[in-house]
């Protein structure tokens, strides 16, 4: 090695290892924030700190954080939900200056005020100093439970490539919820491995991501100018899916993303179809607004091609559901075809190979095949009713669903 590499090398070697801070977004997470913090204990890489952003919380989600060991910051006047939240969280990290100013603070969005008859409204954390560039940040959901190996991969992701902002996670569903749960559990199983297989990151999931301190600063700078938003604030508020608004940003910005196979998080599920239809059409809605706040540009024409090979597949599979029913219905007599049986039956072996992992219950409701077509009519409803109010300039909602305990 010559003194040059020499000298670069023992420079890396005597910087401090990035320090990571992890912010927990919660809602009325009682029964789940418990869990989520114990498997953030567990994790082979420890996080430097750990805070639970409450956010506008008419339970015991604050006190039953502090007693498991976590700080716990409480939102001011928050009325954008998750982004508004994280926002008025990530502000204070990110603040360069050691300053005590309320008044900018109150300014730049963090939600930090004081009331001059009554001095400061909420008690701050412990003060602490700024987040270096390099620092990282997970963001996770508060019922959502990390790998243990979580945070020690992902970090190894970004180290290993200054150029990623973030390492998401894959993410599965809890157990329970019966077959409606299974027909989730089943889908989460065939994203994710898609994810792994092809190494494409669609989406950054809220569930939970690592990102780059560096990449996140950029992205409150561009807002307002290259990208959708406030200035100064990382999350767009007006989007209904801020976990792909903030992955469209950070693409646009020119960074790349991975998902690490081993980064897995085991998530909530919707307990019945009525919170599983408003759950999906945030989803849909969200992804089709976001594309029509950032256009047709190079980082979203993969997106573009996605939403619409979603509508060309919506359209054949009801053309391919009503032309058989039109020819079971119109003939008198059952006709035996080997090529159609050799091609639904290959048809099924894709679909129990890819929910296997997931145990014998999946690869049963797999094997059946019908329940998992009717779902997937399900679920392209949830697309075509997207479209039409995205169309009619709908108002969009954000559902909330207070789960039980994994």
């Amino acid at each position: 090695m010559d003194e040059a590499a020499q000298g670069r090398a023992e420079a890396g070697a005597a910087l401090p290892p990035p320090r990571l801070v992890v912010l927990v977004p919660a809602h009325d997470e009682a029964t789940q924030i418990e869990a989520t913090l114990d498997g953030l204990a567990r994790q082979t890489r420890r996080a430097d700190r750990v805070i639970v952003v409450a956010d506008n919380c008419s339970d015991d989600t604050a006190a039953l954080a502090r007693r498991c060991g976590a700080e716990v910051y409480e939102t001011v006047d928050n009325a954008d939900k998750k982004a508004g939240a994280l926002n008025q969280a990530l502000v204070r990290r990110f603040r360069r200056s050691t300053g005590t100013d309320r008044r900018t603070a109150a300014q730049d969005g963090s939600g930090v005020e004081e009331d001059r008859r009554s001095g400061p409204r909420r008690a701050e954390l412990a003060p602490s100093p700024d987040l270096g560039e390099d620092d990282y940040v997970l963001v996770m959901d508060a019922d959502t439970v990390l790998a243990e190996e979580f945070l020690a991969v992902a970090a190894a992701c970004l180290d290993a490539d200054p150029d990623r902002a973030a390492a998401g996670g894959l993410f599965y569903g809890h157990p329970g919820g019966g077959l409606l749960g299974q027909f989730q559990r089943n889908e989460y199983l065939r994203y994710s491995r898609d994810v792994a297989r092809t190494g494409k990151v669609m989406v950054l999931t809220g569930t939970g991501t690592l990102f780059r301190v560096r990449a996140l600063r950029q992205v409150a700078d561009a807002r307002g100018t290259g990208l959708p938003g406030r200035r100064g604030q990382v999350y767009d508020t007006l989007a209904l899916t801020e976990d792909n608004e903030l992955t469209l940003a950070l693409k646009s910005l020119g960074w790349g993303v991975a998902s690490p196979p081993a980064c897995t998080v085991t998530t909530e599920i919707m307990p019945t179809w009525g919170d599983l239809w408003r759950q999906r059409m945030r989803w849909q809605r969200g992804a089709l607004e976001n594309l029509r706040h950032y256009g047709l540009t190079r980082t979203t024409a993969r997106y573009w091609g996605q939403q619409v090979g979603m509508g060309f597949g919506v359209m054949a599979f009801q053309a391919y559901l009503w032309l058989t029913v039109l020819l079971v219905t119109a003939s008198a007599s059952f006709h035996f075809s080997g090529f159609w049986t050799a091609i639904g039956g290959i048809f099924v072996i894709e679909r129990v190979a890819t929910a296997w992992r997931g145990g014998w219950r999946a690869r049963v409701v797999a094997l059946l095949l019908v329940p998992e077509l009717l779902y997937d009519l399900f679920i392209q409803a949830v697309f075509a009713r997207s479209v039409v109010d995205v169309l009619a300039r709908r108002e969009a909602a954000w559902h909330h669903v207070a789960t039980p305990a994994p």
